[in-house]
């Protein structure tokens, strides 16, 4: 069976030519995945010249073969987290990916790329085929600890595919990939910026530093390093030498199926095994893509390459039996000693980034993200935590405080919605967020008493919105769009009304 992903087949980015000239830039970006391209992105757009060179075509290898998995909830647990780094140290690595995933929506409304973004719930559950007992009270442990760190989660005895206890993540991110990079890559030539294709860099060269591509030479001040692997660039050879041991490459393994439409709920889904299974259910076309991924294994020991394929099959077609594989592929991850990834200035002048375990499209983005603060010499949060020289997190450390100017904790508080779940909870002239039914609401209740219900989603990319009492309005967090108190729109991008909801004045459950 072809192993060309479905990611590949089914969009095309943009192609560009070899480099056939000297040139000079402010920065040398290698590498043409979601780190480099996003990183090409940022610096562009904060005013700097670019070159982003790939040795191949843009987002085929690593970013190409990904399952897309775009969550803010880590591949070490919660509670490992807390145990391992403590408190704020834990927090700020749930904070990275989800000041990340706000950049990728951020991005998706300025240039407005079709890329298939919506919000769904994220389910992290027991493990397929494992005692649900033995892991009720640690999946509890982990939704309180999500709930203090302000990330709306909740504890279930039953997710919705599998009578398995878990945690529900609202607002987890589905988009396709390479369409997303394709709308990306698109904003980065022109003004002394430029991408070049199949342009490996043959050798880096000092006095003025300059890179050898295609026969040719770019000179640059800062290199940014993106290729999953790190290249040399100026680090020693010894230095070097020892850096690579702290990477450990996997191989990972993901079919991509079809099932009825409805057959299985829009949202993700990973378990608690080690190496861990992953469920995605996209609607599509008429039916549903679900890709399911997982039987991870170090790169090169597994004599048999198929049998993970038939592995994935048999577990998901336990609960899933119509399903039909439509595709099927491999990719890499890279997991690092202590799960954190390496990002960072690694010698003067030098910015790698790398070890993304399974959260590789939004630490990829993170990672583009640290790149444009590291050249820009901006303070970023996370510049200690995840330093690829750093020591062991240890001490105290009110980290969001100290960052409170750090544009993702402009929008951290509000991004952070506190929830009623009765009408009661409601005062006249006031506006909050209630979950009724299951379904998180935009309530109001006039001066007078009358009580309206909205749909808390903002209907431009799905954000949840917040009440501004001072206002009087429901203000979305991630683009600004504005709406009147009964959610009529009144500021965009938004261009339609949060969606009415009828609710009785006797409700008063959740």
């Amino acid at each position: 069976m072809d192993t060309t992903p479905f990611w590949i087949n089914s969009a095309e980015l943009p192609h560009f030519l070899p480099l056939t000239e000297n040139l000079h830039v402010d920065v040398l970006v290698v590498g043409g995945g979601i780190t480099g391209i996003t990183a090409a992105y940022l610096l562009k757009k904060a005013g700097k010249t670019v070159a982003l060179v790939e040795r191949e075509e843009l987002a085929v290898r690593d970013t190409g073969h990904t399952t897309a998995h775009v969550t803010h909830v880590t591949d070490l647990r919660l509670s490992e987290l807390v145990n391992q780094l403590g408190r704020d140290h834990a927090q700020a690595f749930w904070d990275a990916n989800a000041a990340a995933m706000e950049q990728i929506a951020q991005n998706v409304c300025a240039e407005r790329i079709d890329c298939e973004l919506r919000r769904v719930p994220g389910y992290l559950h027991a493990a397929i085929g494992g005692n649900a007992d033995r892991e009720r009270e640690s999946l509890q442990e982990d939704a309180h600890l999500a709930q203090e760190f302000g990330f709306d989660a909740g504890y279930l005895d039953s997710i919705t595919i599998l009578p398995l206890p878990g945690v529900r993540f609202a607002n987890q991110l589905l988009f396709h990939p390479r369409k997303y990079l394709a709308g990306l890559v698109a904003q980065i030539p022109g003004e002394g910026s430029h991408v070049y294709e199949k342009a490996p860099v043959d050798k880096f060269l000092e006095s003025p530093r300059r890179a050898v591509v295609n026969g040719r030479e770019i000179s640059f001040t800062h290199l940014v390093l993106a290729t999953h692997y790190p290249l040399q660039g100026y680090v020693d050879a010894a230095r070097n030498t020892l850096f690579q041991t702290k990477l450990a490459p996997y191989s990972t393994y993901a079919i991509g199926v079809r099932l009825p439409l409805g057959t299985l709920p829009e949202a993700a889904f990973w378990d608690t095994s080690d190496p861990y299974y992953y469920l995605r259910v996209d609607r599509r076309d008429g039916d549903d893509y679900v890709i399911f991924g997982g039987c991870d294994h170090k790169t090169g020991q597994e004599s048999d390459t198929d049998e993970p394929f038939r592995q994935l099959f048999e577990t998901l077609r336990s609960f899933a039996p119509q399903a039909v594989i439509a595709d099927r592929w491999t990719g890499q991850v890279i997991e690092t000693p202590d799960g954190l990834p390496f990002i960072g200035e690694i010698t003067e002048g030098q910015f790698i980034s790398t070890g993304y375990s399974g959260n590789g499209t939004t630490l990829g983005t993170l990672g583009g993200m640290m790149a444009r603060d590291w050249v820009l010499g901006v303070s970023n949060p996370w510049q200690e935590l995840f330093a690829p020289e750093r020591k062991k997190a240890a001490g105290a450390w009110d980290y969001v405080k100290e960052n409170k100017d750090y544009p993702y904790y402009m929008v951290k508080d509000r991004l952070k919605r506190s929830e009623g779940h009765t009408l009661s909870e409601v005062a006249n002239g006031e506006g909050k967020l209630l979950r009724i039914n299951g379904e998180k609401l935009a309530v109001y209740r006039d001066e007078a008493g009358k009580v309206s219900a909205s749909s808390a989603t903002c209907p431009h990319l799905g954000c949840i919105v917040g009440w501004n009492q001072a206002e009087r309005s429901w203000d979305c967090p991630c683009h600004g769009s504005r709406f009147h108190p009964t959610g009529e729109v009144f500021a965009g991008p938004a261009e339609a009304p949060l969606s009415p909801r009828g609710i009785s004045a006797g409700v008063e459950n959740a």
